[in-house]
């Protein structure tokens, strides 16, 4: 195993501008991929369905391309360019929100949130790498980058709740759609043109390990990685209805149960800048360890909760679940050529989110058939077994920083 310094990789960084609108991209991205699970109470009634479980599977064509959209975005992020796809990103992913808007039945819906799902999938293999490329600091790089992310999820909570209240859900996808379209405009002014496509480029993984080693490193970081999202799809998929049934009696206004739930993401997102900070200063093993088994009592608890112990319970679930998304990224960066990273990045999103579309699909059928206490239950066993995996995880020292 050999580790290159901070100095191996000192070139000049992209501009602040374009890391701001890069860090807005991964909250528009998570941010739209949640509208429909916000509003789909309000789709439901309009649409004739008497239970949001029944519509709730039409969500899971967006998921699925999110997965598997991310290998051939990944490719030709690394052979066409980084800066070209994320403008596509930007104006396709806010196309394909107006168009959602203007559905008339669920199939409709469904095929809109699907072609919104396969712009959405460019952003982690594209924009991330981009976002690090050169970073002497990538942890908290991708810290900050994950808190952008999941403050995504907040303003969809809240923002999503006041439209829907207010304007009614086709607002809810018509405003995000036309911002992400402006931010994209923004982007192809701001971002230089690239020289050269990643592809093309000579590089060296930070963290070198052998052929052996780092074969065992993509099949732990993949195998991690679905049941992480997993998690992820059940939890933010799931958590406003199961609010909303947790406060019944208590707590029956949606506006109030969003800005409920954005205070628990709020919170939970800042999580990721102290995680992506102790990346770059704390062995990588033990630290992915504890973030993960530190979810499974928490899930058991909420699993029984109710009201305001609900809110605590759910509160401490997010928090671990998305202090332990950094780690993922921070792999790839570690142990991946910058050439590749794209590419890599695409495969293991299209295996990752491919099979964690399944949440989707399933969290309807599942709460009706079973309950929520049920789901939370699996949820801790599915925590479980991601700890165990990151016990095959290669060890390493202590990260290598330089006195720059």
């Amino acid at each position: 195993m050999t580790i290159q310094t901070d100095t191996d990789h000192a070139r000049h960084a992209i501009p602040r501008a374009v890391s701001l609108l890069l860090n807005i991209g991964h909250g528009m991205d998570h941010m739209f991929l949640l509208i429909f699970a916000t509003a789909v109470a309000s789709i439901a009634t309009e649409f004739g369905y008497t239970n949001w479980t029944d519509l709730m599977p039409y969500g899971v064509g967006a998921f699925f391309l999110f997965g598997i959209g991310s290998l051939p975005a990944g490719r030709l992020g690394d052979l066409w360019g980084r800066r070209v796809m994320m403008i596509i990103f930007f104006a396709g992913m806010g196309a394909a929100a107006i168009l959602t808007a203007l559905t008339q039945n669920a199939w409709q819906l469904a095929g809109a949130l699907s072609l919104l799902g396969a712009f959405a999938a460019i952003y982690h293999p594209v924009g991330i790498p981009m976002l690090v490329q050169n970073a002497p600091n990538p942890g908290e790089i991708i810290g900050i980058n994950g808190l952008a992310g999941n403050l995504g999820i907040a303003v969809a909570a809240v923002v999503t709740g006041f439209l829907v209240k207010w304007f009614g859900w086709r607002v809810a996808f018509v405003v995000p759609g036309v911002l992400a379209i402006g931010c994209g405009i923004l982007f192809a002014v701001l971002c230089p043109l690239e020289t050269e496509a990643p592809g093309k480029r000579k590089g060296k993984a930070r963290i070198v390990l052998t052929p052996a080693m780092m074969a065992r490193a993509f099949a732990v970081m993949t195998a991690a990685a679905v049941t992480s999202s997993l998690l992820f799809n059940f939890t933010t998929n799931g958590n406003a209805q199961l609010l909303s049934q947790r406060f019944t009696g208590v707590l029956e206004d949606p506006a109030l149960l969003g800005i409920l739930l954005a205070v628990i993401y709020t919170v939970a997102s800042f999580m990721q800048i102290i995680v992506g900070r102790l990346i770059d200063r704390v062995p990588f093993k033990p630290l992915q360890f504890w973030m993960s088994i530190a979810q499974v009592p928490f899930l058991i608890l909420a699993a029984h909760a109710q009201a305001w112990w609900m809110f605590a319970a759910l509160l401490a679930v997010m928090i671990f679940v998305f202090g332990s998304i950094p780690f993922t990224d921070a792999m790839i960066v570690r142990y991946v050529d910058d050439r590749l990273r794209s590419r890599v990045a695409g495969m293991r999103l299209t295996v990752a989110f491919g099979i964690s579309s399944l949440a989707v699909w399933l969290l309807g059928p599942l709460v009706k058939s079973m309950g929520f206490a049920a789901l939370l239950w699996t949820m801790a066993a599915i925590a479980a077994i991601r700890t165990a995996l990151l016990l095959f995880l290669p060890d390493e020292p202590a990260p290598v920083r330089s006195a720059a």
